[in-house]
């Protein structure tokens, strides 16, 4: 696993996408053979039962709600090569953007998603509420030859009307989802089979007055 996770030359259109609309879709956008070595990592983790409920909110307030959110998570700690290459990967277009975009991205965060049958995650956008810090998401997928029956797509809805579709995305390995997280609202449907993917996103230093953030 020594080429590049991604071509180079497709960050211009991944770019002038978030610009003109808010959000990219790329398909076979990372390389298959390091998506077919994250998905066996995460796919052992869940057959290992390493992985956490994820839950809602931040701090004090994080909660679980399997009514809105039913899926679990591990959070990427750079443990193994295939973690670390898609992590030097988003390092890359960390670059790309700020020097594109002026955004002034601090760092990225990102952690496996697992999905089990029958399990979603109703829409919302992914910046907190008063707290501006995260930028940009990102979504890998890692599921090789997901069938077009299988659910568990992920519906991209408008900026201003979140009830209005604007695009529909299959979790085939290799897909690279990418939007701003503040303004984009988005949910997963209901999957009919397990689903794995990495979430991730580009923060900026919101350290202010003594408050250390991101947190360490």
């Amino acid at each position: 696993m020594n080429r590049l996770a991604f071509d180079p030359q497709r960050l211009a259109p991944l770019v002038d996408a978030l610009v003109a609309q808010g959000w990219f879709v790329g398909e076979a956008f990372i390389d298959a053979e390091l998506c077919q070595a994250l998905f066996a990592e995460v796919s052992q983790l869940a057959e290992l039962d390493a992985l956490a409920a994820a839950g809602i909110g931040r701090g004090s307030e994080h909660h679980l709600r399997r009514d809105i959110r039913g899926d679990a998570i591990h959070w990427l700690d750079r443990d193994s090569l295939a973690q670390r290459r898609y992590l030097a990967a988003m390092s890359e277009l960390q670059q790309s953007l700020n020097q594109a975009l002026y955004l002034g991205l601090f760092e990225f965060e990102a952690h496996f998603a697992h999905y089990p049958p029958g399990s979603f995650y109703k829409t919302h956008v992914d910046s907190f509420q008063g707290r501006a810090n995260r930028v940009v998401s990102t979504v890998l997928y890692l599921n090789p030859g997901w069938p077009a029956d299988g659910g568990g797509e992920m519906a991209i809805y408008a900026s201003q009307d979140s009830q209005r579709e604007v695009a529909r995305v299959r979790p085939e390995a290799g897909t690279f989802a990418c939007f701003l997280s503040e303004t984009v609202p988005h949910e997963v449907l209901p999957t009919r089979l397990p689903r794995a993917s990495i979430a991730g996103w580009f923060r900026r230093n919101a350290s202010l007055g003594g408050r250390i953030d991101p947190a360490r």
